[in-house]
This record gives structure tokens, sequence and C-alpha cells, in this order.
């Protein structure tokens, strides 16, 4: 006879019998699942937050003729010391070919965007104010196409940078120190001592201090006319993929392609990298525990379950029921609190979500970074069942293994 049918019928009457400790249980498997999803998916939206700000000024690859340092002039010498060149070999900032560097890139798989650029340190100037800074010049199309500039404009006309001459647009923290705003002019000085004076089309703000205080942006013609050089002089090749993941495992790739220095953007801002790293773990961390912790709460009722009913299992036993019986009862009547527990921390973690994704932040991030994430919700559910099934499987093996004559003789 197959006993599955009256397994479940038992596991039933356990879970109502105590129906005080059962609720206890699936309050702590809710609350648990509840904030496991909650805090993953808030980890989720900060870090999209964060590189969406992150890439408004950092590519995902960076092509750039990189610095050498100088070998020994003498390595074979027996002489107890060696005469070296200086340490950096003066090379030039110059991509060579950059037109067939970027067909070759755009070639590429999973390439997106790639946008040839001309950076350099300046000198801004407006009367007595002087401040250091640094320009990069791109074609105004691409340049927004790759950093959405237009994004976090707060004043002026970003489609200016190509209308006006001899244009630029300013971070926040340079109009404010040298007191100026959009239809002023100020004077750039380039290293090559070449002093131009600039029509300010625009005013961005990233909410970055470094960027706003120091960098602006320019047509890539008139960085070139600052550098005195010509139309095919390019200092840096960006390139975005499809996914900045894929930045670097691809990085080798474009180095071979190109014989320039390619710098992904974890290579290059590896703090930020560690940062992100470390918060995911603190957060994913913190929120394992707490579910782990509230699904305890199934193990000790089914553990002081078994105690109570030592004689129920002892008379199951001794009229046919096998020890996998016994553990099929414990264990349907754990998985019974944990799938209401999951289903109950679902509900609780959405209505916290939809609660958080309306409060209004305010600055470029907007409304609070959070919202539904199917693959977090389905893993915390997998972990939740998983942790409830060891929960009742544990104190059910202990079930299993009574010897009921033993327990008759007492």
């Amino acid at each position: 006879m197959k006993k599955h049918p009256v397994n479940r019928e038992i596991a039933s009457t356990y879970f109502k019998s105590g129906r005080k400790q059962t609720m206890v249980a699936i309050f702590g498997v809710m609350l648990g699942m509840a904030v496991y999803m909650f805090m993953n998916s808030m980890n989720k939206g900060f870090a999209r937050s964060a590189n969406d700000s992150f890439f408004k000024a950092v590519p995902h690859l960076r092509v750039y003729s990189d610095t050498q340092i100088s070998e020994p002039i003498a390595p074979d010498s027996d002489a107890k010391s060696l005469i070296i060149n200086p340490g950096i070999t003066p090379t030039s900032s110059r991509i060579n070919n950059p037109e067939q560097l970027i067909e070759l890139f755009k070639k590429q798989a999973d390439v997106a965007v790639v946008v040839p650029q001309v950076g350099m340190s300046v000198f801004y100037n407006n009367g007595q104010s002087q401040m250091a800074g640094r320009t990069v010049g791109f074609k105004p199309a691409q340049g927004n196409e790759m950093f959405q500039i237009k994004s976090f404009m707060v004043q002026g006309a970003y489609d200016d940078l190509d209308r006006v001459p001899n244009a630029i647009i300013i971070g926040a923290g340079i109009a404010d120190k040298m007191s100026v705003e959009t239809g002023d002019r100020i004077t750039v000085t380039s290293p090559k001592g070449v002093q131009r004076l600039m029509t300010i089309v625009g005013i961005f703000k990233t909410n970055n201090s470094y960027e706003d205080k120091s960098k602006s942006y320019m047509n890539i013609r008139t960085a070139q006319q600052l550098q005195r050089e010509g139309d095919s002089y390019v200092t840096d090749i960006n390139v975005n993929f499809t996914d900045f993941d894929l930045a670097m495992e691809r990085s080798a790739d474009f180095t071979a392609l190109s014989g320039y220095k390619a710098e992904d953007w974890q290579e290059a801002n590896a703090t930020f990298v560690a940062g992100s790293r470390m918060r995911t773990i603190v957060i994913t961390f913190v929120s394992l525990t707490l579910l782990v912790v509230s699904c305890f709460g199934i193990y000790t009722i089914l553990n002081m379950t078994v105690s109570q009913k030592i004689n129920d299992i002892a008379i199951l036993k001794a009229i046919g029921f096998e020890g996998k019986d016994v553990i099929r009862i414990f264990v349907y009547q754990a998985l019974t609190i944990g799938i209401i527990g999951i289903v109950l921390g679902i509900l609780a973690a959405l209505v916290l979500v939809n609660l958080l994704q309306k409060v209004y932040i305010g600055a470029d991030i907007g409304y609070f970074p959070i919202r539904f994430e199917p693959w977090v919700f389905l893993r915390g559910s997998m972990i939740g069942l998983a942790i409830t099934f060891l929960a009742g499987y544990i104190p059910a093996r202990k079930a299993a293994k009574v010897d009921p004559v033993a327990i008759f003789r007492k």
C-alpha cells in the first residue's frame, strides 16, 4: 500500500496542531525572504546606477599611445653599476592611422561605439582667475552617443558645440569658481602655448566633484588647432561594447590589433571595481545570513515536534511505517511552512520595492535606484527552498532512527 497520501495527512495534522509555532516559523521565513530579496534588489539597483553615472565619463576601453620605460644602455656589462637612460622614453601621444584603426575596431564583434578624441591638459583663464584642468575634443554627436552628455547638462544646448565657432562646455565646478555662465567667454591655453578665446555654450554637472571642477568638452577640430595639429591628429580611441564586462577579456585583442595600449575600464579604475565587489559581498553575506537564521526556526519547531511526538512515531513504525516515511512526514511539514513563507516573502519584497522606487532622491539619480529583479527573486526562492528542506530533513532523520521497542519499554 502506498503511504504517501497518509504521510501528507499526518504532516498536515502536525502542521495544524502547533499553529502558534507554525505561524512564528512562517513569519520568520517570510521576513528572511523579504529582506534577502529586497537587499539584493537594492544592491543591483545601486550597481546599475553607479555604472550609469561612471560610464558618463569613462569608456569601456581606451586605446592610446603609452609611455615606454627605457632599457639599460649596457645590460650585459660586468660592472657593479649600470648607466641607464632616463626612466621614460619621450614618445608622441599621437595615434598613427586612426581612420584605419577606427574602421577595424567597428568591424569587431560586440563593439557598439567607437569615438576618436583629442585629450589634453589646459589652463582656463578669466581675467585674473586661472584654473588647471583637462579638455576632451571629439565630434559632438559621437561624444554624446558614448557618454550621454546631454543627460547631465544644466545650462545651454549641447548641439551648439557643433554650431558655434570656438565653443566649449565646462563643468559646473569650473563655472562656479570662475563666476561664468552660458554665453560668457574664457581663454583656454594648451600645452603648446596656444591661447584661444572660447565661448561657453553649456555647463554640465555629473555630481563627480573632480570631473565638474576640471573637465570640459570641445569640438575635435578646435582641440586639434590648440595642439597645432591637423585633422588626422588623435590621442585616444574610445570603444564601448554591447556589454561593459567584455572590456577586460577583449583588451588584449585590441592591443594586438592596434599595436597601442588598450586599457579596459576595470584596469583603469581598480578602486571603483574593488568598492563595488566589497558592497556586493557585504550585502549578499548579510542577507543570506538573515535568511539562514530565519529558516532556523523551522528546524527548532520540527525538532520540538519530534520530541513531543516520539510516541506517535514509535507507533507508526510499529504498524509498518518505514524510516523514509517518517522522513517524508517531517519534510512535507517543513516544505509547507517554507513555501508559504517564501510566497509571503515575495509579496512583502514586491511591496517594499514598489514603495521605494517611488521615492525621489534628487540630483542625477532621480528616483531610488531599485526595481523588480526576476533573477534575484528566483534565486532567493531556490535558496529558501533548499534551506527549508535541510531544516526539515535533519530532525526528520533523527525521527526515522527511533526504535519503537525502546520507546514502548519506557
